[in-house]
């Protein structure tokens, strides 16, 4: 049976925040947009996440930031995150700059679809994308089936919104840009997650709680609200396989908190835990979120970089099509926002996770409850790096004693992640000089190898 063919500005592949933000600031510049969700319009918006995020201000004023807020954030009391040594036993606690909050991950999703349709995007549910369409280099669509009937789209811009290890970067043909295909399975985080109702109200509702396991990764458990808990675990891939679900559910026999608790619904997923694509554009083609590794590598979290992404995306797109270039070099702009805004922070830590496939836990969880708290939060959440005082540095060096030459080893590592964001401050404005700024971004990760003794990732 031949393919129907139907014809846009921009398809978006994927109904989550990267393609659904896309979409609704294609739509709202006047741009004919479709955007393809292979799940149901009950289902969409379903996906294994931690749930935790910043706030309303995260997102690109392009949907109705109030709404998302009101229908889907369940707790927005977040103060402080703990930091559970499963050596000793002990906590340390530490206190946000800014208050955040705990979402539905589904009602989130479902008012960002309908804030995408409300926007003018069409939204095609139950839409399996299968191939991309590229007849001379450049993409020219996709095609999809749905209901068993075969589909193409035909689009200007096709934006790669299709999560982790998306089909369609199997598919195309990249051999004609520099579009990033140095990924591997290694460089993906596996997770699992549980949302838990709880019979009386836990005492920490207003923390993220993160424990390390011996598996390079680590247990969270947020609070939607005080008796619903999103429990979850991830872990490098790096590692030998284990049973996430038994490693989270012998956690949990072990919290007197969850003594009784009933399972409201589980689910699991792979994501990113490496550093952006150092090119996410190709004539005709632009990735956005998890399909560009837009996620932070140490905490996992994925939805800000997302949102931003997809709106710069298209609104580098919006103005390709308006001069009728479709080219790597009209698109790439948007590589230079991403890495030097979240990407050159997305980068320094990665040299982090780095650094930790290199020791033990004991020695990390030793180094880790060391650090202050603020100096925590900033080498592996707001900033990629950290700054301590002389009278807190004394303070850490007496607290770990015995680890000294791993401390120094941090300490030169935290050198490099300064270095590195220098280095993707200095983001090409074109493709021409892309190779040099990889030479000079490659010099510093050979420098972290040598430090670490960490076998290579990229």
């Amino acid at each position: 049976m031949p393919a129907s063919t139907a014809s846009y500005d921009m398809v978006v592949v994927g109904g989550g925040t990267g393609g659904c933000f896309a979409a609704a600031t294609a739509a709202r510049a006047g741009l004919d947009v479709a955007l393809l969700e292979r799940k149901t319009a009950a289902e969409a918006g379903k996906i294994a996440c931690g749930d935790g995020i910043k706030g309303k201000s995260s997102f690109p004023d392009v949907v109705d930031r109030e709404r998302i807020k009101d229908e889907s954030f369940t707790n927005r009391s977040i103060r402080r995150g703990i930091f559970e040594n499963p050596k000793s036993g002990e906590s340390l606690e530490i206190p946000f700059g800014q208050t955040g909050a705990v979402v539905d991950r589904l009602a989130y999703g479902q008012v960002l679809l309908d804030e995408t349709d409300r926007a003018g995007a069409e939204i095609h549910y139950e839409t399996v994308v299968n191939d991309v369409v590229q007849p001379n280099g450049t993409v020219t669509g996709v095609t999809a089936v749905r209901d068993g009937d075969p589909l193409e789209y035909e689009a200007d811009v096709v934006v790669d919104a299709a999560g982790s290890l998306s089909v369609l970067q199997d598919k195309a043909d990249f051999s004609s840009s520099t579009f990033d295909t140095n990924v591997n399975y290694s460089q993906f985080c596996s997770a699992y997650r549980e949302v838990l109702e709880v019979p009386d109200p836990v005492e920490w509702d207003d923390a993220l709680v993160f424990k390390p396991t011996k598996e390079l990764g680590y247990l969270w458990y947020f609070p939607r609200s005080s008796t619903e808990i999103n429990a979850g675990l991830g872990f490098q891939m790096t590692q030998e396989p284990v049973e996430l679900v038994d490693v989270l559910k012998d956690d949990i026999a072990n919290r007197s908190e969850f003594a009784g608790a009933t399972v409201k619904n589980k689910l699991g997923a792979a994501l990113p835990t490496r550093r952006p694509y150092d090119s996410a554009v190709h004539a005709g083609y632009v990735a956005v979120g998890d399909a560009a590794g837009h996620v932070n590598p140490c905490t996992g979290g994925g939805i800000p970089g997302a949102a931003k992404a997809g709106h710069w995306a298209a609104q580098v797109a919006i103005d390709a099509i308006s001069d009728g270039d479709l080219s790597e070099a009209a698109l790439w702009e948007y590589n230079q926002r991403v890495q030097t805004d979240f990407g050159k922070r997305f980068a320094a830590m990665d040299l982090y996770n780095i650094f930790g496939t290199a020791h033990e836990l004991d020695e990390l969880v030793s180094i880790i409850t060391a650090l202050p708290g603020q100096q925590l939060v900033d080498a592996i959440g707001k900033k990629g790096t950290a700054d301590m005082g002389l009278g807190l540095k004394l303070k850490t060096l007496a607290k770990t004693f015995g680890h000294w030459d791993v401390l120094y080893e941090l300490y030169k590592v935290q050198n490099a992640a300064g270095s590195i964001k220098d280095v993707y401050d200095s983001y090409p404005a074109s493709p021409d000089h892309f190779s040099a700024w990889q030479s000079e971004r490659d010099g510093v990760l050979e420098q972290v190898y040598e430090i670490t003794g960490a076998e290579p990732k990229y």
